[in-house]
């Protein structure tokens, strides 16, 4: 197959520029695909600037990718030419492990295979993400993109979307649910229409006023700013989860005062350091604090789907392949509501 024109990172102080790459021509049970968009998630910033340990060089990121089939093997039933298709956080796994063959394929026992910054299962050859014209990928990790969903806003489901749908349906949130979500930016946009749509009750947690028209609109029935020392009195024993869509620092113990019994406190943004919980605001009331990472590939395909059912995308904002680099010193500033989308039509 010729050079694929792609957009890398050479080393974690270089930006992200023109790259070439070569992607594997399709086997058996692989789908080829044209990209025609792909998000950009705050986790390509920390993979191409070397924040993460284990970073890969050169790096071509992006695992929000939206593609249409231009070839698939011989032995391909799930796909089939013009469809368009989605992959995610993750290529390949095991498959023969408990967590592979129970459908939860990022936890399996052997890793999971990213979608960029990893080797594929030959141990060799490197993992290049969506900042690229074409990828080939196994069939099995290739997810249906409705047509009822615009496929530019649909990208960045492949990452935000499954990562909050995922802790939602784990902890069986449904009608009359009273859900919190801490931080609305490219995740927590998501939670909030996700569990809005699965018919809770959401508040959206803020340290700012600035977004609660926002809010509203994407569904939050409630907003309560963080820093006005009545919000927790008055909101204390309120929820039966609260999702945390934020990295930074946040009193937790004040947090796992707002739940109730038997509520908890997931955690999808990553701390600096170690969590400090005072146990004894669990013990009282059988409280939990816990963490959710993305989901399994079928559970991503549901999510995929009922997003489709319910008229659920991302909020996005469209930039062209070479204004990648400004887009993360936007991130950064969180500057963007919610979700950068590259036009890989720019790459040209």
């Amino acid at each position: 197959m010729p050079a694929t024109k792609a957009y890398a990172a050479q080393s974690a102080e270089s930006p992200i520029a023109p790259f070439e790459i070569n992607r594997r021509e399709p086997g058996l049970h692989d789908v080829l695909f044209e990209v025609i968009f792909c998000g950009i998630c705050h986790t390509d910033i920390h993979m191409s600037r070397g924040h993460i340990p284990g970073c890969m060089f050169p790096m071509v990121p992006g695992h929000e990718v939206v593609g249409k089939v231009t070839q698939v093997g011989s032995a391909v039933t799930r796909h089939k030419v013009g469809d368009i298709v989605g992959v995610g956080c993750m290529v390949d796994s095991c498959r023969t492990c408990c967590e592979c063959q129970a459908g939860e394929e990022h936890f399996c026992e052997a890793g999971m295979v990213g979608t960029y910054n990893a080797l594929e299962r030959d141990g060799k050859t490197p993992t290049f993400g969506g900042y690229s014209k074409r990828m080939t990928v196994d069939e099995n990790f290739v997810l249906k993109i409705s047509t009822k969903l615009d496929p530019a806003a649909a990208a960045p489901l492949l990452c935000a979307g499954i990562t909050t749908y995922s802790p939602l349906k784990h902890w069986k949130v449904g009608k009359g649910s009273k859900v919190g979500v801490i931080g609305l930016g490219g995740l927590g946009h998501m939670a909030v229409k996700l569990a809005a749509a699965m018919g809770a009750d959401v508040t959206v947690l803020s340290t700012s006023d600035g977004k609660r028209a926002d809010a509203a609109r994407l569904g939050a029935k409630n907003f309560a700013v963080t820093k006005d020392p009545e919000t927790f009195g008055r909101l204390a024993n309120h929820f039966d989860l609260i999702i945390s869509t934020v990295s930074g620092g946040i009193n937790y113990d004040a947090y796992v005062s707002l739940l109730k019994r038997d509520g908890t406190l997931v955690m999808l943004g990553v701390p600096d350091g170690p969590m400090e919980v005072n146990v004894f605001g669990l013990l009282m009331k059988r409280k939990s604090v816990s963490a959710s990472l993305i989901g399994g590939i079928r559970e991503t395909q549901e999510m995929l789907d009922f997003c489709a059912e319910h008229g659920i995308v991302s909020d996005i904002e469209m930039i062209a392949i070479d204004k990648v680099n400004e887009a993360y010193e936007r991130i950064l500033k969180s500057d963007v509501r919610y979700r950068f989308v590259i036009d890989m039509a720019t790459l040209n």
